[in-house]
């Protein structure tokens, strides 16, 4: 990227509570949005255990492994 970048590197929840603020929150702004966030996350994160979802896990376990090497 090179010097003078200015690239930085955040979370999508910081993203998104920018997003919903149209702005770098504060942290008392990010904790707050945090504290939603959080009460969410049984919902949020559960699209994440794709090893769970059986409409992956049936479409992985067709896959030849030996002649992917």
């Amino acid at each position: 990227m090179g010097q003078g970048a200015n690239v930085y590197l955040a979370s999508a929840e910081l993203a998104s509570v920018a997003a919903v603020l149209g702005k770098l929150p504060t942290v008392e702004e990010y904790m707050q949005y945090a504290k939603q966030i959080d009460s969410m996350s049984a919902d949020i994160y559960r699209y994440l255990n794709f090893n769970r979802m059986t409409e992956y896990t049936d479409q992985a376990g067709k896959i030849n492994v030996a002649q992917l090497a």
